[in-house]
């Protein structure tokens, strides 16, 4: 009597998601955790002056601070940079264009200083720790400073990660972010602060598919409130963030 045995089925071992589905997961749930070492946590885009001047002061006016950026600020735009740069990848003179139209599109000193480190740093260390064929080219082809959206773009394209999960895990990253630093300045409690998260959970699903749908031509920042914070945030007396 022939015995048999059943070899577990890869595919539910992995809760039911093919190889390069549970693959893809596994690196967007790396590279976008507060544990990658891009330095996120040393900035506040703004928000530490916004404390200081009062426009945010309890949980609800930074989540209304937050939605502003997510929907008509620096969210948004970043948003479509990672769309445009995850697209034009395999074309060296668009990603080129890309990346120095999103390099001049940010408002401020700090900002930039903010956006290009976070940006280098996800390169470095993607590259060391996740390289792929590709991603060198890509990385050339940009010729210039790499701010952190279109990092996230070019790198999830060299991975041959869907475009619509990492918009959304970015935009995630970007949020649970700014309300580390508000939780910090203000401050908040833990379950505040994930009662802000969870508000503002169909805002940036909404902004990502604006995002994911939107050209270049479509670009545009109404927050100028939040602007103006980046850019008093260089003469603050005391401070605790660099942007």
């Amino acid at each position: 009597m022939l015995m048999t045995t059943n070899e577990p089925d890869p595919a539910a071992v992995r809760g039911g998601m093919e190889e390069d589905e549970a693959a893809a997961l596994y690196r967007l749930m790396t590279w976008l955790s507060p544990s990658f070492p891009v330095g996120a946590f040393a900035y506040s885009s703004g928000i530490e002056w916004a404390v200081e001047a009062g426009d945010i002061t309890d949980a609800a006016s930074l989540r209304g601070w937050l939605a502003a950026m997510l929907t008509d600020g620096s969210g948004f735009c970043d948003a479509v940079f990672l769309a445009q740069s995850f697209r034009a990848a395999s074309d060296p003179a668009g990603l080129k264009e890309i990346t120095e139209l999103a390099a001049a599109f940010v408002p401020s000193r700090e900002r930039q200083l903010e956006t290009t480190t976070q940006g280098r740093a996800f390169i470095e260390i993607a590259r060391a720790a996740w390289n792929s064929p590709g991603l060198d080219a890509m990385v050339a082809a940009c010729d210039g400073p790499i701010v952190y959206p279109v990092a996230v773009g070019i790198v999830s394209a060299a991975h041959g990660i869907r475009l619509a999960p990492s918009l959304h895990a970015f935009l995630h990253a970007v949020l649970s972010n700014w309300i580390s630093a508000g939780a910090r300045l203000i401050p908040l409690g833990q379950t505040d602060s994930q009662r802000v998260l969870a508000d503002l959970e169909p805002v940036v699903a909404a902004t990502a598919g604006r995002a994911n749908a939107a050209s270049l031509d479509q670009l545009g920042s109404a927050t100028f409130r939040a602007d103006l914070a980046s850019l008093r945030h260089e003469t603050q007396y005391t401070r605790l963030f660099r942007s």
